[in-house]
C-alpha cells in the first residue's frame, strides 16, 4: 500500500491568503467540529510524512538504517497514541457527525486500538490479558519497507494504518459535521 507523500501532503497543505470562512472550512473541515482538533491532526498528518520518509530511506537496496527505522518507530508509537485520542474524541461526540462518517471513524478506532493496546496498556485488545514485556517494539516487513505493530502474534500495519487514518479523515466533508464538540456535552442536544 503505497502513500504518494506529494500528492497528499499538496491536498493536506494549501496557504490560503486572507482566506473566506467558507475557504477555510472547505480545505479543514474538522475545524468546524473542533479548531484544537483539526490542528492536531496536522500535526499528525506531518508526522506521518516523516515516518513514511524515514520507512523509505530506512529500507533500501537489501539494506538498513537502523538509526532511520528506530526513529519511524519511535514516532509511530506516539502517533499511534495520538491518532487513537483524536479518534476516540470523535467517536465520543457521535452525535456531531453524519452517520456515514460515524461509522468510518469507528472502524478506525477500532484499528487504532489493535495497535495501542499492546503499545500503550501492554494488554491484548479486547482481553484483559498481557501482551509479553520482552519483545520488540515493532516487526519489520523489509519487502514493504513497513512496521508490524501491536501485537507480535496478531500486528498490524503501520503503513496500512497511516493510510487508513489519512483517508478517513480526509473524506470528512462540512456536510459531515452536524454540531461542535462543545454540543456532545449539552444534555438538550443528546435527547
Amino acid at each position: 500500500m503505497g502513500t504518494d507523500k506529494t500528492t497528499k501532503k499538496g491536498r493536506r497543505i494549501k496557504c490560503l491568503v486572507n482566506p473566506t470562512n467558507e475557504e477555510r472550512l472547505a480545505q479543514e473541515p474538522l475545524i468546524a467540529f473542533s479548531f484544537y482538533l483539526s490542528e492536531r491532526n496536522n500535526v499528525l498528518l506531518s508526522v506521518s510524512d516523516e515516518i513514511i520518509e524515514n520507512l523509505d530511506k530506512g529500507f533500501t537496496n537489501n539494506s538498513t538504517d537502523c538509526g532511520l527505522i528506530g526513529h519511524a518507530s519511535t514516532l509511530m508509537w506516539f502517533w499511534t497514541l495520538g491518532a487513537y485520542e483524536i479518534v476516540r474524541t470523535m467517536c465520543q461526540a457521535k452525535k456531531c457527525f453524519s452517520d456515514n462518517f460515524y461509522e468510518n471513524i469507528l472502524e478506525l478506532k477500532n484499528d487504532l486500538a489493535k495497535a495501542r493496546m499492546p503499545n500503550a496498556k501492554m494488554e491484548k485488545k479486547g482481553k484483559n490479558m498481557p501482551v509479553s514485556s520482552n519483545r520488540s517494539p515493532d516487526g519489520w516487513d523489509i519487502t514493504n519497507k513497513d512496521l508490524l505493530i501491536g501485537d507480535p502474534e496478531d500486528p498490524i500495519s503501520g503503513r496500512m494504518l497511516l493510510e487508513k487514518y489519512d483517508n478517513v479523515l480526509s473524506s470528512l466533508t462540512i456536510e459531515d459535521i452536524k454540531a461542535r464538540h462543545e454540543n456532545a456535552y449539552n444534555k438538550e442536544s443528546k435527547r
